[in-house]
């Protein structure tokens, strides 16, 4: 299983970034089920959620960013998508996808670097 994050970089404050993470090495009856989610680790920091996506369309959002990030997926592309609106220099983080499949089998990405200068 391998998940590869792309999307990060330096945007301003108030700007969007909308984050990818595309799964392979898996099947779509392995995919589908899982529970997907993005993670976010800044510098000196521990590694939190930013948002959650069951396979029942079920969302969880940490305080700080519900209103502004949405979480998305696409089963047929075995993507995992995180739309990130009005952005602010708080926001500035390593990203990691996530995923659990229904096995409890947790595997991460890489992470990709977003970036909102204060």
């Amino acid at each position: 299983v391998q998940l590869v994050e792309s999307g990060g970089g330096l945007v301003q404050a108030g700007g969007s970034l909308r984050l990818s993470c595309r799964a392979s090495g898996m099947i779509t009856s392995v995919f589908n089920p899982a529970t997907l989610a993005w993670y976010r680790q800044a510098p000196g920091k521990q590694r939190d959620l930013v948002a959650r996506l069951a396979s029942g369309s079920t969302t969880d959002y940490a305080d700080s960013v519900k209103g502004r990030f949405t979480i998305s997926r696409d089963n047929s592309r075995k993507m995992i998508y995180l739309q990130m609106n009005s952005l602010k220099p708080e926001d500035t983080a390593v990203y990691y996808c996530n995923m659990v499949d229904i096995r409890g089998i947790n595997d991460w990405g890489q992470g990709t670097q977003v970036t909102v200068p204060s």
